[in-house]
């Protein structure tokens, strides 16, 4: 048998539901050397190879011939954009009815708290990579942010 698959720990597939049901998240993903595995409440574990990630030829196929050209920057892929350095739930302001950390128009410096990302019960506050000047908030209060997600636009 030329074909061996990988080995699943089942342990830690047990580790990451239970880590799902204790924090209320509705996913969470691991990577291990060349094994990615992803457990879902909307869905089944799933583990596969990281090759498996390529994009499929229709895929490919389906982008204009025009993709060449670089896109017009929006905040949602403006390379001034602040991004979700982890999973969980995005907060503006430091406590419900409270003024938010940062208003479009305002000017943060490098370090300043810009936002609250609650993963596992724990508030991360996320400071501001860089001084500037708010452009552009893209996340709504409250809501749910994936890893490498745009959160706010600093210019």
């Amino acid at each position: 048998m030329a074909d061996k698959k990988p080995s699943i720990d089942q342990a830690l597939i047990r580790d990451l539901a239970n880590i799902l049901k204790d924090t209320d998240l509705t996913e969470i993903e691991v990577e291990q050397e060349d094994l990615r595995i992803r457990v879902s409440r909307n869905g089944t574990p799933v583990a596969m190879p990281m090759p498996a990630y390529q994009a499929s030829p229709a895929v490919a196929a389906a982008q204009p011939a025009t993709a060449a050209q670089p896109a017009p920057e929006t905040g949602r892929n403006s390379k001034n954009a602040v991004t979700a350095p982890m999973v969980g739930t995005c907060y503006l302001a430091p406590a419900p009815g409270a003024r938010p950390f940062v208003e479009v128009g305002a000017t943060v410096k490098e370090g300043q708290t810009i936002l609250i990302i609650e993963a596992m019960k724990t508030m991360n506050q996320i400071p501001s990579p860089r001084s500037g000047k708010v452009i552009e908030i893209l996340v709504q209060d409250a809501a749910p942010v994936e890893y490498g997600e745009p959160l706010i636009v600093i210019e």
